[in-house]
């Protein structure tokens, strides 16, 4: 009997952290809002953590320390009645072979939200069709968070996730708010996961993998290796910049947004010929950052 009971223990653990993808923390601001009952605001945080958290994102188990670190900030700018106006900002990073330094994988705020929120509603989402804006949302961002920090493990290792995201887009293209078309604006979220599936985008992808798996993962025990396999790595970004059609490439902006900084840091202390062709890849294919690749000469 005890076997039994121990047997339906596991399993109903087993259950309970299959689908804990995320460990999302999760701030609603809204110090801009005037005059009104700011309970609502501290329930719509706890209601979004706990979609994040709790809903199951895939059918892999996670253990706990294997459930990915992100951050979801929303500041709010104006509600009335139901309705909230505003932006989120969305956060992810993944350990490093290791160590316990964390690499910055996601980093960008979208302008775009908007949604109706009922105090203690629940948050529902199916992933066929739109209901909820605010979910909608929310989801399409999980499943970004997702595939990123997939294709960093393993090669395309994303595509699932990306695909679940795309069907969301395609959900919402009768949806009222902005964001999910493609004639609203070129950086938003129907042009990052049309860049992120486009085959003629596929190198940054590969570069995603290279520089994090095959690079920084093996740098603990095999700096020079990992730092080389950075700088060929980019190679792939230069190909990409070099070949883009478009004037703004969403995807690619974003991505070099993420890395810069530690770019920068891990070349700083590289040999000096490595450095020298990093840095003239660096300020061609991101030249907006050039002053701050420049700390890379600076050994």
């Amino acid at each position: 009997m005890k076997k039994v009971i121990v047997l339906f223990v596991f399993l109903f653990v087993s259950i309970i952290s299959m689908g804990q993808e995320l460990r999302c923390n999760v701030q609603v601001i809204s110090s801009q809002i005037q005059g009104t009952n700011k309970q609502v605001f501290q329930t719509l945080q706890t209601a979004i953590y706990e979609f994040m958290n709790n809903t199951a994102w895939t059918s892999h188990v996670y253990s706990n320390e294997e459930r990915i670190e992100c951050n979801i900030l929303i500041n709010l700018q104006d509600h009335s009645g139901d309705e909230f106006n505003g932006s989120i900002q969305v956060q992810s990073s993944r350990p490093t072979y290791n160590t316990s330094y964390n690499t910055t994988i996601l980093n960008y705020k979208d302008d775009y939200l908007r949604f109706n929120y009922v105090e203690f509603e629940p948050l529902e989402f199916t992933i066929t069709e739109h209901r909820s804006n605010l979910t909608s949302v929310l989801a399409y961002y999980a499943y970004i968070i997702l595939g990123l920090d997939y294709d960093t493990f393993s090669l395309m290792g994303g595509t699932e996730f990306y695909q679940k995201a795309e069907q969301i887009v395609n959900n919402a293209q009768n949806a009222q708010e902005k964001g999910w078309k493609a004639f609203e604006n070129r950086k938003n979220r129907y042009w990052l996961i049309e860049n992120i599936l486009n085959d003629r985008y596929r190198g940054i992808r590969e570069f995603l993998y290279r520089y994090h798996r095959l690079g920084l993962d093996v740098m603990e025990s095999k700096e020079a290796q990992g730092r080389s396999e950075i700088a060929e790595s980019l190679d792939l970004m230069q190909k990409i910049y070099r070949q883009k059609p478009d004037p703004y490439l969403f995807y690619y902006d974003l991505i070099m947004s993420a890395k810069s900084n530690e770019l920068v840091n891990v070349f700083s202390e590289s040999f000096m010929a490595e450095a020298d062709r990093v840095y003239k890849i660096l300020v061609e294919i991101d030249p907006t950052r050039s002053d701050k690749y420049k700390k890379i000469k600076q050994q």
